[in-house]
């Protein structure tokens, strides 16, 4: 079968949805492929090099006639009109906004697959392109903000003085949430972060934010990883947090989005009451925007000096990168749909991935598609059976009372056989074990009250000690004792494998610092 990969028309689209790298990717996988000429140029990806990878490049007939289309956007009527009875088209198409796409492919016999209904599900992460597009949209949220900015991320001591940080606020922790805070702590920012979603605040401080609490405005976790609508009093406690935190923000990034609809999170109060010279970046301008007042598509300047940008093409201004990653998510795709490896593609609709995001097939309309049996909340605790605080206690009594009684026979047994070991030893044995235990005693003692966090500098110390144990295991290893050769032989094994270890662990640790050729 053979793959096309048309060259976008949607206006100021850079992104294609194979570079040459996933082309051999997709050749292992027993396809042919052909490419549009030019389909690659946006993104600094030559035909030539489509060549080399063992693509065909062709004119636009022959892409849109092929088994298999992927593109990045919805391809027009004139587009889908050239494609045959029986093909199949992966591409982003919003099924839910755009219910005449999906009759149309119907009617034309085409089974469609769009790859922003991937359900979100672990195994199906590979092929989330929603992820990949909202991940570098978060990233390039930053860059855009700091550009517009009048001033440096990050704070400065020089001979003139010093500078602040810049303070960032980020609202949503989702994917596209997640890679601002990254990318902004990464430049020295001093980021703030709000989800009304709990269960994601170690998220945000995972990577560098401090997690604003409203737990009052906060919802309890999802069961299906989505943010849910807010209820009334939910949605004014937010828009108080909200107007603090706007107000005290250099720069606020608006993610939020519930299921394609963007709510409001910035008034046009709130804006007013922020600094000249701020700068608000809405994420959610293709649903209509966060922000009050955002354009979308356009960057504006308010009447107090507040820049709004509300930009719906942050993707395709890092064209490279996120062609290479969309290219992987369709690859994903298709090793999903060829089990074979065998350039045969095979529509399994009793996979739950395939039929979340399979919208035609057939002639016969599959969306919108059945509810995943698999949840994003944690199961449910196991009912625990209710014991009576009496009962509990005696039965608490009685097993410390068990463990006492072996613990006091044990010591018991143990002084019986250090008495007789003594009591028929000779004085140089008594000698040698006084100072064994003494050593048994100080060393537990010492290491035990060492920090965990000093336990690398002490594995250093321990690697001497072992070398010392080494040398005289080794001289002993002579004797004609066999207890003395065997006990020997024991001592000079576990140094041994302590000396190796402790130097084996402390090169992985060290190579973890070095720098990548």
């Amino acid at each position: 079968m053979r793959i096309g990969v048309p060259r976008e028309s949607k206006p100021g689209e850079r992104l294609v949805a194979a570079t040459p790298k996933t082309v051999g990717q997709l050749v292992g996988l027993g396809y042919e492929v052909a490419v549009e000429s030019g389909a690659g140029q946006g993104a600094t990806f030559s035909d030539e090099a489509y060549t080399e990878a063992g693509a065909s490049v062709v004119g636009p007939d022959e892409v849109w006639a092929s088994d298999v289309v992927a593109a990045v956007n919805t391809p027009t009527d004139a587009q889908l009109a050239s494609m045959t009875s029986g093909s199949t088209l992966i591409s982003m198409m919003m099924p839910p906004a755009h219910p005449e796409l999906v009759e149309t492919l119907t009617k034309a016999g085409i089974t469609g697959m769009a790859l922003d209904a991937v359900p979100r599900i672990s195994r199906a992460q590979a092929l989330d392109v929603l992820s990949t597009m909202s991940n570098v949209a978060g990233y390039r949220a930053v860059i855009e903000s700091a550009e517009e900015y009048g001033g440096m991320f990050t704070g400065q001591v020089t001979a003139a003085g010093k500078t602040p940080p810049a303070h960032v606020f980020v609202i949503g922790a989702g994917v596209a949430g997640l890679a601002a805070i990254g990318a902004a702590a990464s430049l020295g920012a001093e980021v703030r972060a709000f989800d009304v979603r709990p269960e994601v605040g170690e998220q945000i401080e995972s990577m560098g934010a401090s997690f604003v609490q409203a737990e009052a405005a906060q919802q309890e976790v999802s069961s299906d990883g989505y943010a849910k609508a807010l209820t009334e009093e939910q949605e004014r406690l937010t828009a108080e947090m909200y107007a603090a935190e706007s107000a005290r923000a250099d720069v606020v990034i608006t993610t939020a989005l519930v299921r394609g609809t963007a709510p409001r999170t910035i008034s046009a109060e709130m804006v007013a009451a922020m600094k000249p010279g701020s700068v608000i970046v809405d994420l959610a301008a293709s649903g209509g925007g966060n922000c009050e007042l955002t354009v979308p598509g356009e960057k504006i300047v308010t009447d107090n000096g507040v820049t709004i940008i509300g930009y719906t093409d942050l993707t395709s201004r890092m064209p490279q990168h996120t062609s290479q990653l969309f290219g992987t998510n369709i690859v994903n795709v298709m090793k999903l749909l060829t089990p074979n490896k065998d350039g045969e593609l095979v529509l399994n609709l009793e996979d739950e991935v395939v039929r979340g995001m399979t919208v035609s097939h057939a002639g016969e309309t599959l969306w919108p598609p059945p509810p995943v049996k698999v949840s994003a909340a944690a199961p449910a605790a196991a009912p625990v059976e209710e014991i009576d605080p009496a009962e509990k206690a005696r039965l608490e009594a009685e097993a410390a009372a068990a463990k006492a009684r072996r613990r006091l026979i044990g010591a018991a047994v143990a002084a019986v056989l250090v008495i007789l070991a003594v009591t028929f030893s000779p004085a140089s044995f008594v000698t040698a074990f006084t100072v064994f235990t003494l050593a048994v005693i100080v060393g537990f003692y010492v290491i035990s009250g060492v920090s965990h966090s000093l336990h690398t500098p002490l594995m250093a110390q321990t690697n001497a000690i072992s070398g010392i144990i080494l040398v005289g295991a080794l001289l002993q290893l002579g004797s004609s004792d066999p207890w003395v050769m065997g006990m020997s032989f024991v001592a000079a094994t576990i140094a041994s494998i302590n000396i190796f270890g402790g130097f084996l662990v402390s090169y992985r640790m060290l190579s973890m610092f070095k720098k990548e050729a």
